[in-house]
């Protein structure tokens, strides 16, 4: 007997769809999944501190260098010093990568116009209300998730 597919098979499936996708627009470039949220993140919120972008993207200080090294390395984006802290260093955008990024921006706004254009007009408020339900319900599964495995790690810490 075959399984019934679930909604969350069809997210699952969508998910892939999504990196093949995106693997298949940066295949040729140094851009990863990775390097290219950073990108997104620069172009949204503009010069940041390395330790900023870390906090942002959940990611440690130690593989936010490395993502900075890679994408300073490809031209990407540059850094300088901090205008009042001699300890932090800013990042931003490259002007040669600033056209590529907009370029970017624009494909992100024709590839969600075409997949929304795929549902009838008359379910679209519903799909986007269902979808922001089932993200919002996934981001309180996963904070409880956390916030039980913090205090099981601090039972733990104090030989509870």
């Amino acid at each position: 007997m075959t399984p019934e597919i679930t909604v969350l098979d069809r997210l699952l499936e969508v998910s892939e769809l999504f990196q093949k996708d995106m693997a298949n627009a940066f295949a040729g470039t140094p851009l990863t999944p990775s390097r290219t949220r950073l990108l997104w993140e620069l172009a949204a919120t503009g010069p940041s501190t390395q330790h900023a972008l870390a906090t942002r993207l959940e990611v440690s200080p130690r593989n936010i260098t490395g993502l900075v090294d890679a994408l300073e390395a490809g031209g990407y984006v540059m850094r300088s010093p901090h205008p009042s802290d001699r300890r932090a260093i800013i990042v931003s955008l490259a002007a040669s990568a600033e056209e590529f990024v907009r370029d970017m921006q624009r494909d992100h706004a024709e590839l969600s116009a075409e997949l929304l254009g795929a549902v009838a007009p008359a379910d679209r408020d519903a799909l986007l209300r269902g979808v922001e339900a089932i993200a919002g319900r996934l981001r309180e599964l996963i904070e409880a998730d956390e916030q039980r495995r913090a205090a099981g790690e601090s039972r733990a810490a104090v030989g509870e």
